[in-house]
């Protein structure tokens, strides 16, 4: 059983001094907020500034200590890094501890001012993709090919749906459908499709392609996952394929999911494995460089989510694919 600090044993100064530390790393209230802000989230140093309206040099310094007593940790996404919550393990010592300051610091309610701009941070990337899609929705298609060609992994998909015990085949939501290249898959396997997508652009696409293969039970809706439009919808299918990796807070879009969901509905996922192609940023509008497994399985489990299956796919270009299927609870 994982303790603080064992009782049955003594306690050297060097334990002590290093839980000390540890606490002490947590006893300041920018530091909370730095830690509250960083469950299930990312930021930069620039973000994070914004969003705590604080110097820089100030949070610097509140970095390091977070960063000194394992409380926090980073990744590169291009040019930046971003700061997030530390993994912890129950390896290291004082694990315990770690764990114990970090859930409590999750469920920490920010001033409303700080919320208010991290709303705001949060609008700043979705617009950014949107003004990418936009710019870019006549040639996308060729770019995301130099990643993964949507026929790399349609199939796949398509093969899983066809293998998964639906409990009904009544409804099915694709989130992010592009230029509608999967939406026939489902238009075949359900009575009632909906298409959500945040780009007007990449949304009449995607109805364009899909009226002139005949398909007519699709309802195209412009928004996202928070949309009013869906709020009276339950569906037994959800799929998204190469969406996550430019989306401003992948945890949400799980929570998000799990409310669309009717219950043991199933959400099938296709996204990037944790790669360093930092070109991806610029030509494909990539918010983040692909996400470890783990991930993805950690935001699906918060959400209320259970594992059912996971598929690799590796690309000849050394990029790679992960399959992903939850089920609500």
């Amino acid at each position: 059983m994982s303790t603080l600090l064992s009782l049955t044993t003594p306690v050297t100064a060097d334990d002590s001094a290093s839980a000390a530390a540890l606490c002490k790393a947590a006893a300041d209230s920018s530091r909370i907020q730095v830690l509250a802000l960083l469950h299930e989230n990312s930021f930069s140093v620039g973000e994070l500034v914004d969003i705590l309206d604080i110097r820089q040099s100030a949070l610097s310094h509140h970095l390091k200590i977070l960063l000194q007593a394992q409380l926090v940790s980073t990744r590169r996404e291009g040019n930046s890094i971003f700061y997030r919550q530390h993994t912890v393990t129950g390896s290291a010592p004082l694990d315990a501890l770690r764990k114990a300051i970090l859930t409590e610091a999750s469920v920490v309610t920010l001033p409303v001012k700080t919320t208010d701009r991290l709303t705001a941070i949060y609008g700043a990337r979705a617009s950014a993709s949107v003004a990418f899609f936009k710019a870019n929705a006549d040639k996308f298609r060729n770019e995301q090919d130099l990643i993964a060609d949507h026929y790399h992994y349609g199939d796949a998909v398509a093969q899983l749906l066809d293998n998964t015990a639906f409990s009904e085949n009544t409804s099915a939501l694709e989130i992010g459908p592009g230029d509608g290249a999967f939406l026939p898959e489902l238009s075949r396997r359900f009575t009632k499709v909906y298409a959500l997508d945040n780009s007007a652009e990449m949304l009449a696409k995607a109805q364009r392609y899909c009226r002139e293969l005949g398909f007519d039970n699709t309802t195209y809706v412009s928004g996202d996952t928070t949309t009013d439009a869906l709020a009276a919808e339950s569906f037994q299918c959800i799929v998204t394929n190469m969406v996550l990796h430019h989306v401003a807070a992948p945890a949400q879009i799980f929570r998000d999911i799990r409310r669309l969901l009717a219950p043991r509905g199933i959400v099938t996922i296709t996204e990037l494995c944790r790669h360093e192609q930092t070109w991806a940023h610029t030509a494909c509008g990539d918010l983040w460089l692909g996400f470890e497994p783990d991930e993805l399985s950690s935001w699906a489990q918060a959400a209320g989510l259970a594992e059912l299956t996971q598929t690799i796919l590796a690309q000849r270009n050394g990029f790679q694919l992960q399959i992903r299927q939850f089920q609500r609870l």
